[in-house]
């Protein structure tokens, strides 16, 4: 084995060269087992990633299974290759358009009006599909998929002795993207509670270190998300407004050229208000609409 950490007996785990402002310091691939081996998120499409999730490897393993998160360039398109050097299978929810919501395809998700589609891997398709709650062994390892949509539709967590693999959904470095149509904030926040509910000892995310408190994490996560939902109807409290002007009162702290994915997750809360019947949006709840709170909900 080489270039491998192992947080724990059983787990093996590489990093991705793809450091970045919306990938920290690169994306996590995990090696469940030993002599039979499950990966979760092979990663980017890099040969030299490639290379190192075979060498790591000890002699006679092999690898069994496949698993992807959700299909995000930084973590799903390296699955082909490894898939076509291993024989393994390529195990995810579904392509790039599964789990999407029909309040998300009512508002046109797949017709431009949200924008949104950063980084997608539009070209994923697994080998099979796993169902929400779905078991599967590989060698003496037991891995349960746990569907949380939020940050992607397709997006799962995996549940594996007691811990889970959060991809996306929740990291202890940054908190997640939602980015519409991809992502969906009230699914977002349902799928917190599912996760928790779950009880995980511990999180392996898909960027940066292991969640060594996940409830206390995904309690600073819902606060947070709650904290910006008020932020949001206290500058409309003062009158009408767009994306922008929201973006930029409310993430008067964050560096600007981290405004844009800002921006996106403003009109993630917009349109969970929205659907919650607390703003009213003209011509309806896109990134060109001018947002103002309902007059009942003063």
């Amino acid at each position: 084995m080489s270039g491998a950490a192992q947080p724990e007996p059983g787990l093996r785990c590489l990093r991705a060269p793809n450091p970045g402002p919306l990938t920290g310091p690169g994306t996590n691939t995990y090696l469940v087992g030993e002599g039979a081996v499950a990966v979760i998120d092979p990663g980017p499409d890099q040969p030299a990633h490639l290379r190192a999730i075979l060498g790591a490897l000890e002699q006679g393993e092999r690898i069994t299974h496949i698993l992807v998160t959700h299909s995000h360039r930084d973590h799903s398109p390296l699955a082909r290759a490894l898939a076509a050097e291993t024989g393994a299978p390529v195990l995810a929810f579904g392509d790039s358009r599964a789990g999407r919501s029909a309040h998300m395809q009512a508002l046109g998700g797949d017709d431009g009006r949200l924008g949104g589609g950063e980084g997608v891997d539009e070209a994923f398709a697994p080998d099979r599909c796993l169902a929400d709650g779905e078991t599967l062994r590989a060698g003496d390892e037991v891995i349960t998929a746990l569907w949380t949509p939020g940050h992607f539709g397709n997006h799962l967590c995996y549940l594996w002795r007691g811990a889970a693999f959060s991809g996306d959904h929740v990291m202890d470095w940054a908190s997640t993207l939602v980015s519409p149509p991809d992502g969906d904030l009230t699914a977002f926040m349902r799928s917190l509670d599912r996760l928790e509910a779950q009880a995980p000892r511990r999180l392996y995310p898909g960027h940066g270190a292991p969640v060594t408190d996940p409830k206390a994490r995904i309690g600073a996560l819902r606060a947070h998300r709650q904290a910006r939902e008020a932020a949001i109807r206290a500058v409309l409290a003062r009158g009408p407004a767009r994306i922008g002007a929201l973006t930029a009162e409310i993430y008067a702290d964050t560096p600007p050229h981290l405004h844009g994915a800002a921006a996106r997750n403003v009109l993630a809360h917009l349109i969970d208000l929205h659907a919650r019947s607390l703003v009213e949006a003209d011509p309806g709840p896109y990134p060109d609409a001018l947002y103002h709170l309902r007059l009942t909900h003063r």
